[in-house]
């Protein structure tokens, strides 16, 4: 049967990838309905219970200064708060927040819920439809057909899962949930390729069972950085995380049982993660170490299950048992919930255009892990750029589309779909080249602008954002402008802050470079000073103390500006160019690259084809085409 309902946009799954993506085209004027397997897992934190963390709390504040919902989400439901890496510079800070997951996943529900032109529906989407290649709807397992004009994959690691605990495997979704299997059949007669990454996740246990005096207590921060720039700042009793470690009996009996390792015998097909290895796999992969660090993290306020952080394992549980009470503290748990690992069905992101449409079909969009990506933050950047790209092209606007110039969240969707990903891609700060002008920080005075422009970001938002930005530029003009005199106490002061004398006047913008002093030490020398917000006096210091590398990273930006910009003909024919390798002509003619940038960055493309393919390009600018 037909629905009367007709849609605009069709999300499948309420992940982290979904909720983003079906937030946006709902919140830009498209009717938008939503499909879950199961409405009670809405946003659900299968894995670690926390947002952000390295790089991924960059994610987290741009789909923020975007007018996305997981910043907001998390400062509501945070149970603890710390800022990262603040021993290094600026550009690694990262923020990262323990979550309550139930009451994370209640109140992103409730925000659905009631949101404009968002309608929730539980069943499974078992088939989507298409009219050459092009998306007309979707058919669920009740045989019901919706009609829609775009349609949004964001399953997760639903489809086609497989759960895998030492000998035995069987069937279904994280948690214990049941996985969605007919999708892959459609999916492929669209002409759509899946293959099978892996991933998994530790055991829960009972934390009345637990010896905490065996562990070292892990706190938040006294003053809570909020992860939305809406919120100027947070206070709560925060919970405790604690810090222990495997011991080598741990290595010992992990060792001893390799053989019955599903990733060591060959039942664990898919791919795993390189960056979140399970504690088998560290053992293995780095045999000289006898120990390895373990989080002990509550799941949420009102339960006694704690997850046991760095041991992920898809060991026997018979070896789990003995391997988890190996650790100090930990030799009387209960084990509530098993380690286990889940294989799933997911797509080769290079088949993709940077808007998350697939370049084939037209108006389907994917995003999050069935992407090939690991990670709440990653999915949840993903699901946004989708559902704003769905909303744009239903509307007949220019697409929208992040540069790694722009954020992380273009460097995440740059690196998937020019350079694929041979095994879930986690986000690191090491991916990002201009990574000093892509702070955290600095994500709204880099991104809120386009988020408005889009129409994401209303107009309250918009003037606190522009109110901030004011501030700190006028404040930056007004340092730069006030002299400090080279006279006896000011030089007496310097000394005291263990600093040179002056020997010639100095702004006060220039004084406060020197590594040794900073806004607030300076403060005696303003007379005229005004109180400003922490985040502005942290925003100037970082500004001037960076701002030589600033300035050489803008003009790398430039450069990078100018081979973006130089694009490529969509009928371009790659074997006709002449001193262009054959393997660069098959890749080339394979991804069709938008631009001359996007060609640089496709793996078998060598320096000296991007040479050839620009002398072509040029020599067709010169003819006029």
């Amino acid at each position: 049967m037909n629905s009367d309902e007709k849609y605009d946009v069709i999300v499948i799954g309420a992940g982290h990838a979904g909720c983003e993506a079906a937030l946006a085209s709902s919140r830009l004027g498209c009717k938008t309905l939503l499909f879950s397997l199961n409405m009670d897992t809405v946003a659900l934190m299968p894995c670690n219970p926390n947002i952000g963390g390295t790089a991924k709390g960059h994610l987290v504040r741009e789909i923020d200064a975007l007018g996305g919902e997981m910043g907001v989400n998390i400062d509501k439901t945070f149970i603890q708060s710390k800022l990262l890496n603040t021993s290094k510079g600026p550009a690694v800070h990262s923020l990262r927040a323990q979550a309550d997951k139930h009451r994370y996943s209640t109140e992103m529900k409730k925000i659905l819920e009631n949101t404009e032109n968002l309608y929730l529906h539980q069943d499974e989407v078992v088939e989507i439809v298409a009219k050459g290649k092009k998306i007309c709807g979707v058919i669920t397992r009740t045989k019901v057909m919706y009609e829609s004009k775009s349609v949004i994959i964001a399953t997760g690691t639903f489809l086609n899962g497989r759960i895998i605990i030492g000998e035995v495997s069987f069937e279904g979704g994280p948690s214990g949930l049941s996985s969605s299997k007919d999708l892959r059949y459609s999916l492929e007669r669209l002409g759509i390729k899946v293959r099978r990454f892996k991933t998994g996740t530790p055991a829960r246990v009972n934390g009345k069972t637990i010896d905490y005096s065996k562990f070292s207590p892990q706190h938040g921060d006294n003053v809570v950085t909020p992860f939305s720039f809406l919120n100027d700042e947070l206070s709560r009793e925060q919970v405790l995380c604690y810090l222990g470690y495997t011991t080598p009996l741990t290595k010992k009996i992990i060792l001893d049982n390799i053989h019955r390792a599903p990733m060591y015998n060959g039942l664990i097909e898919g791919v795993g993660t390189r960056y979140c290895p399970s504690i088998e796999d560290k053992f293995m992969r780095f045999p000289d170490k006898e120990t390895h660090q373990i989080f002990i993290e509550p799941e949420g306020e009102d339960t006694n299950e704690m997850y046991i952080g760095g041991m992920s394992s898809s060991m026997p549980i018979d070896v789990q048992e003995k391997m988890y009470r190996s650790v100090p503290g930990l030799e009387n748990i209960q084990i509530i919930r098993y380690a286990y690992a889940i294989e799933y069905d997911c797509i080769d992101p290079q088949e993709l255009n940077t808007t998350l449409e697939f370049k084939n079909i037209d108006g389907l969009y994917s995003c999050g892990q069935f992407n090939g990506t690991s990670g709440y933050e990653e999915a949840a950047s993903q699901g946004l750029v989708a559902g704003i790209n769905a909303a744009l092209k239903i509307k007949g606007r220019e697409p929208f589309e992040l540069s790694r110039a722009d954020g992380y969240i273009g460097v995440l969707i740059d690196d998937l779909t020019t350079k694929g990903t041979n095994e879930p891609y986690r986000m690191m700060t090491s991916r990002a080249e201009y990574r000093l002008l892509l702070r955290q920080d600095n994500a709204d005075l880099r991104l809120t602008q386009k988020g408005y422009e889009i129409g994401l970001v209303k107009e309250d938002r918009y003037k606190k954002f522009a109110g901030r930005k004011q501030k700190i530029e006028s404040e930056l003009d007004r340092l730069k402008s006030l002299v400090i005199y080279n006279k006896k106490e000011v030089n007496e002061k310097l000394e005291e802050l263990s600093s040179s004398p002056l020997k010639i006047p100095i702004s006060f913008y220039d004084l406060i470079k020197r590594p040794e002093l900073n806004y607030s030490l300076l403060s005696d020398f303003d007379l005229n000073k005004t109180k400003m917000p922490k985040d502005v006096i942290n925003e100037i210091n970082t500004i001037a103390k960076y701002e030589g590398y600033i300035y050489k990273q803008l003009e790398q930006v430039e450069q990078f500006k100018k081979i973006e910009s130089r694009k490529i003909p969509e009928d371009i024919d790659y074997s006709g160019v002449k001193n262009l390798r054959i393997e660069a002509v098959q890749k080339l003619t394979k991804f069709r690259p938008k631009n001359l940038g996007q060609a640089s960055r496709i793996s078998g493309v060598s320096p000296a084809d991007i040479t050839a393919l620009l002398i072509y390009l040029e020599r067709l600018r010169r003819e006029g085409f």
